[in-house]
Parts: C-alpha cells; sequence; structure tokens
C-alpha cells in the first residue's frame, strides 16, 4: 500500500489513499465525497464489517467504548475507598495501614495490562465477540465480589481478577475499529473510544467520593458492577463479530447463521481451522512488541501516562489532609469535575485537530501521508501537560487556591486525551495487520507506568516536596517527546521498512 496523496484537482480536498493488491494493479474504490479512496479495499460480501451500515458500526463503536470506560472506572474509585477501608479512620473498615490496602489497587493496575496480552491471543483465536462477551460477564461478578467481601484478603482477590477480565475492550478496542472503519476514518473513532477511557479515572474517584460521603464504600463497588452489567446487556443486544479474513474467498467464508451463537462462541469454534492455531496465536503479541515503532511507542505511554494515576493519587491524598485543604468526600468529588471538563474538551478539540495534523503533515510531505503525521498533535499537547504537571506541584507544595491546582491538573488531562488518541492512531495505521497486538501493548503501557508509580508517588511527594516530585515527572514527560517522539518523526518510516510488516 502506498502512502495517502492528495487529489492535485482539489487542493483543500481530504488525502485519499490508493490501494494495491498483491498482483500490483491498482484498485480503487471512492467513498461519498469523491475524492477518499478507501483502504482496505471492502469486498462485495455484505457480511464483510466495512460494508455494514454506518448505524451499525456506531452501535457496536459506542459498545466497545462505553466497556472500555469499566477497567480504569473501577480501578481508580480505589484511591478514594481506600481511605475509609484502612485505619486512617476510626470506624476503618480494616485494621491495616492505607499503604496496605493499596496492594489491592496495584495487583489490580497490573492485572489491567496482563489481562490485555491475553485477549488478544484469544481474540485471535476465538473470535472478538465472545472474548468481549465471556469476560464482562465475569467482570460483572468480580465487581460485584469487591463489594460484598468481608475480609481483605477476598477484597483483594476480587480487585486482582477483576482487572483481568474488565479490561477486555480497553486493551481491544483497536482490533474492532480496524475491522469495521476505513484508514480515514480511523483518527475520529479512535477519538471516541479514547474518551471514554480518559473519563473513567476521573468518573471513578468523582462518583465513590459521593457515594462514600452518603453510603459505605461497598456501594462505589456495587455501581461498578450495576455499569458492568449494563455494559454486558448493550454487549448481548448490539454487538457482533468483527472479524473478517478478506484473504479468503467469499464462498469459503464462514456462514453467519445466529448473531447470539456468534456471542458465545459457538460459530467461531466451528470455523477455528480457518483461523491460526491457538501456539501461533499465543506469539502474536511477542511478534509485535520486537518492531522498534511499537517498542517505542509502548515506552512513550509508559513515561507519559504514569503520572495520571500518579496525580490522581496524590490529589485525593492531600487535598483531604487536613493540615492542607481538608476537603471532606463532597468536596474530593467537586474537584473532579476540572479532569472531567478537561477531557470533554480534549474530545471535541481531537474530533478535528488530528484529522488536520494529517492534512498539514501530507501537503508538507509531498502530497504524500505517512504514519509519522499522526505524531504530530503530541508536539501541541506535550506542553500543556508539562505546565500542568508542574504548576500542580507547586500549588500543593504552596497551598495554593484548589481552583488553581484544578485548573493546572486540567491542562495535563486535556494533553493526555490529545496524546492518546495520537499515539494510538500512529501504531493503527503504522501496523494496520495486527491492531489488537499493537492496541495491547499501548494498553500494558499505561497499566504499567500506573503500576510501578503507585509503589512510590505519596512517598516520593511526603520526601521531597511536590514541587520537587512532579517538576522531575514534568521533565520526565519533555525527555520523553525529545527521545522517543522526535525519532519515530524523523526515522519511524525507516525503522518499519527496515523490519517490515508484522508477519503472523
Amino acid at each position: 500500500m502506498s502512502g495517502l496523496v492528495i487529489d492535485d484537482r482539489n487542493p483543500q480536498a481530504e488525502p485519499k489513499q490508493e490501494f494495491q493488491h498483491d498482483d500490483g494493479c491498482q484498485d480503487m474504490e471512492s467513498a461519498q465525497k469523491g475524492h477518499t479512496v478507501l483502504a482496505p479495499q471492502p469486498s462485495t460480501d455484505p457480511n464483510d464489517p466495512l460494508n455494514w451500515s454506518p448505524t451499525k458500526k456506531t452501535r457496536i463503536l459506542l459498545v466497545i467504548s462505553v466497556t472500555a470506560f469499566l477497567p480504569d472506572f473501577g480501578s481508580s474509585m480505589g484511591a478514594v475507598t481506600s481511605v475509609v477501608q484502612s485505619n486512617l479512620l476510626p470506624d476503618g473498615q480494616w485494621n491495616i495501614p492505607q499503604t496496605t490496602v493499596n496492594h489491592s489497587l496495584v495487583g489490580n493496575l497490573f492485572m489491567l495490562g496482563a489481562g490485555g496480552i491475553c485477549v488478544i491471543i484469544l481474540s485471535s483465536y476465538f473470535g472478538r465477540a465472545p472474548v468481549l462477551f465471556w469476560f464482562v460477564a465475569i467482570a460483572v461478578c468480580t465487581a460485584a465480589w469487591c463489594g460484598a467481601a468481608t475480609t481483605f484478603e477476598s477484597f483483594m482477590t476480587a480487585r486482582i481478577l477483576n482487572g483481568f477480565f474488565s479490561t477486555v475492550a480497553q486493551s481491544g478496542g483497536l482490533m474492532f475499529i480496524n475491522d469495521m472503519f476505513f484508514v480515514h476514518e480511523h483518527p475520529r473513532k479512535i477519538n471516541i473510544w479514547s474518551g471514554f477511557i480518559i473519563l473513567s479515572p476521573y468518573l471513578g474517584p468523582f462518583s465513590a467520593s459521593f457515594i462514600v460521603w452518603k453510603s459505605t464504600w461497598r456501594w462505589a463497588f456495587y455501581l461498578l458492577a450495576m455499569v458492568s452489567a449494563l455494559s454486558w446487556l448493550l454487549i448481548v443486544a448490539l454487538a457482533d463479530e468483527t472479524y473478517y479474513d478478506r484473504q479468503i474467498p467469499m464462498d469459503q467464508q464462514p456462514k453467519r447463521k445466529s448473531r447470539l451463537s456468534r456471542l458465545v462462541g459457538i460459530e467461531q469454534w466451528k470455523s477455528r481451522h480457518q483461523r491460526p492455531a491457538f501456539g501461533r496465536a499465543l506469539l502474536r503479541p511477542f511478534f509485535a512488541i520486537v518492531k522498534l515503532p511499537v517498542l517505542l511507542s509502548f515506552g512513550y505511554y509508559v513515561f507519559t501516562f504514569a503520572w495520571v494515576i500518579g496525580l490522581n493519587t496524590q490529589i485525593s491524598v492531600f487535598l483531604t489532609d487536613p493540615e492542607l485543604y481538608g476537603f471532606n468526600e463532597k468536596e474530593l468529588g467537586l474537584f473532579y469535575f476540572s479532569p472531567i471538563v478537561a477531557t470533554i474538551l480534549g474530545e471535541l478539540v481531537g474530533h478535528w485537530i488530528h484529522d488536520w495534523a494529517g492534512a498539514f503533515y501530507t501537503r508538507r510531505n509531498g502530497g504524500v501521508f505517512e504514519s509519522e503525521g499522526r505524531l504530530l498533535p503530541i508536539y501541541m499537547a506535550s506542553p500543556l501537560m508539562v505546565t500542568g504537571i508542574v504548576l500542580v506541584g507547586f500549588g500543593l507544595q504552596r497551598k495554593w487556591h484548589y481552583m488553581a491546582i484544578a485548573v493546572s491538573i486540567g491542562l495535563f488531562v486535556f494533553g493526555i486525551m490529545i496524546v492518546t488518541t495520537a499515539i494510538n492512531a500512529y501504531v493503527l495505521d503504522s501496523y494496520p495487520e495486527a491492531p489488537g497486538e499493537v492496541s495491547a501493548w499501548i494498553n500494558a503501557g499505561r497499566t504499567v507506568g500506573g503500576f510501578i508509580v503507585t509503589y512510590f508517588e505519596i512517598e516520593w511527594a511526603e520526601a521531597e516536596g511536590t514541587q520537587r516530585s512532579l517538576g522531575v515527572q514534568a521533565a520526565v514527560v519533555a525527555a520523553a517527546v525529545l527521545l522517543i517522539i522526535v525519532p519515530l518523526q524523523f526515522w519511524g518510516m525507516q525503522m518499519r521498512k527496515r523490519q517490515g510488516r508484522i508477519s503472523f
């Protein structure tokens, strides 16, 4: 496949894409606007997800986005509930330190990444829909178990299992987007899916704060169980199998008989001989991570998203400290309006900025689009992220007004929303043959960063002060751009050509 090419007859037109068949002949099918060439080329089969109606595609995208909301929503609740579960309060649930309670959060975060890798392996063999269906069903049960747990050991086990099973759409979202949408549609669809992911770690503590204020911490996890159950019902009502192998002739494609049988995996099991063997499926994620653009993108997200978890943890601790701001549960919940609004604004701006960046790159690159064009919004968002982290550090240490801290964290969240869409679009455009694998590694990058930072964030801030600790974290974000994104910008295409495509 060649790069995207601007239509010379219409300089203002969107980029169009040429698609090369294996025999070298060019066969381009244009979208309704007449200037965007569809890639990949759809088949004539009505069962090809690329040929589904826009309404069906949008429904499934929203189901996947709502399901991707679940893991960080539940995980981030622990930043609030750990206060009343520990011995920080006289009537704490368990007479153990908050650092011990946080072990359940650490285990949950770790399993979000590990579970994501397993999701991709299982989806490549059993199909997308049954893995989605069964994982969310188990996530509902483990969320309810979290709320009903009577001992910390039971609670921690439930949290770990919930992290493993709830991550299914967060780690595998790019699979569904790549299956249903053309290349030129990817950024906006990824932006919608990413918006739910970025919103979730702020709506989690927002909801938990009000629940703890008026009720018991258990209802925070019962709420998670109810939202998970709603997601599962949406899957039952609307989801379908999106995997379609265009290398198989249409008359040899698996017969689609019943949507419900595809949800539970019966039809996929009968046609498993047309998909890679399970042993081969086990190796797919590792074929992807050895590609330098994927590995570097994974590293970039480790050093960027980690501070989302870190800032969330610090905010809940420092704002509720009686010697600093003394927020109660209600006031802490209201504070989270700031990152929620920032996420929504990032979603709205991202709806246009990613397409604009692609078109701008194409014009500057002689009419040819390459995946590196997706990285441009990162340069716009990074100064906001660095500024936001630095200002939060100064604000907490110097006891600025809480509104100044709210605006500062909003800057960071706005930036991370833009960055998340950009890095996912980059790896998907770079390796469209492996959407699940690259998605899982970006998801793992996020969870690895959060997993690591949870161990030392509070102790570091208390030992050296937030001004210094968050200043170092801001420097890490800036360094990640200079040492990872800039090399990808200049040499990413050469890396891809030298290493070749991901071959399964």
